[in-house]
């Protein structure tokens, strides 16, 4: 590995977020203001549950969306509002690979990232260890600049540190980025077995980076259910209501009890639970395997003792907070 300074560029400020620090610094401002409390939690498991402080005391590992700011600026704002980065001394930011083939997981050469408010610090001493198991390979600067999974979560993760440890970004604990490719279970859980000891630190805060389904033509996915008939992939030809069974419900409504299965397993806390929905249901949740390495690896936590309490009492569950989509479809012909 190169020991010279080298940075990533933001490759995607000025077309899928502000490049402009003054306006990203307004947006990010006003999104995490917009956030009311108390909070109220939606998922399946977590339904009508109030969360009064912000941060969450302990809430050190969040998932949140990575699609334009102008989609997900707004909803990301809950899980960053929600974040409790008070104790860190490092941040893991792992994404999944939406461009590069990987069948394991890569790391960062470089030794900045780059936002339009300022440069994160890479954790050179973390990204060299975990190189060192054998499991990580390197990512080209191209390889890395192309993705967007990571860099869309930069300007929140600055903005949170900046508020937590003055605007000095030598003063921030340092970044740990983590491409997670088209991982199978069993990888899925070696990784999470690595990453296990991070997990149960409470001086790592992590960062999961994921949006839900991308339903549509255009993305090959069109899962139909309606309730007492089997699950059905709608076609640009399917015959009636906008694409649908006249007598069913609409395609968002679908869509959305498809996302909502999907975060009630998240947030059992079981890494099987999760493939066994995202088998049952083909939903295209593309942070799926970053979702499931860091499942893996509280479970693995828990496994050797860590964690705390019993059930639903100890450390690790994911509680859903907020739900948005681009749009509500309500004919095959569109996409959200």
């Amino acid at each position: 590995m190169a020991s010279q300074e080298s940075t990533r560029e933001a490759s995607h400020a000025d077309s899928w977020y502000s490049a402009s620090k003054s306006q990203l610094n307004a947006q990010l401002d006003a999104w995490l203001a917009a956030v009311p409390t108390p909070v109220k939690c939606i998922g399946p498991r977590t339904e009508g549950q109030s969360i009064t402080d912000l941060p969450v005391p302990g809430a050190r590992m969040i998932i949140a969306p990575h699609a334009g700011y102008s989609y997900s600026g707004p909803a990301a704002a809950w899980a960053y509002r929600s974040w409790d980065v008070s104790k860190a001394k490092r941040v893991f930011l792992l994404g999944p690979s939406h461009h590069h083939y990987l069948t394991k997981a890569a790391l960062t050469r470089c030794t900045h990232y780059a936002t339009p408010l300022g440069n994160l610090p890479i954790d050179r001493a973390t990204t060299t260890e975990l190189h060192q198991t054998g499991q990580f390979e390197w990512m080209t600067q191209s390889v890395d600049e192309d993705e967007h999974s990571l860099e869309m979560h930069l300007p929140y993760i600055y903005k949170i540190l900046s508020k937590t440890f003055g605007t000095d970004p030598t003063a921030f604990p340092p970044l740990t980025p983590i491409m997670i490719g088209n991982t199978p279970p069993a990888t899925e859980i070696h990784l999470g077995r690595l990453l296990a000891p991070y997990l149960a630190d409470p001086a790592t805060a992590f960062v999961v980076s994921s949006d839900f389904a991308h339903w549509g033509l255009r993305f090959r996915y069109t899962l139909y259910r309606s309730p007492g008939s089997p699950q059905q992939t709608l076609t640009a030809n399917s015959s009636s209501s906008g694409g649908r069974p006249r007598n069913g419900p609409a395609i968002h409504e679908s869509i959305r009890a498809v996302d909502f299965e999907c975060i009630g397993a998240c947030e059992s806390g079981s890494h099987w639970a999760w493939l066994e929905a995202l088998e049952e249901t083909g939903n295209t949740v593309c942070g799926r395997h970053p979702i499931g390495v860091v499942m893996a690896g509280v479970e693995e936590v828990w496994k050797s003792g860590g964690g705390g309490g019993e059930g639903r009492e100890r450390a690790g569950f994911f509680k859903f907070v907020r739900y948005e989509r681009s749009s509500e479809v309500r004919s095959v012909s569109e996409s959200s």
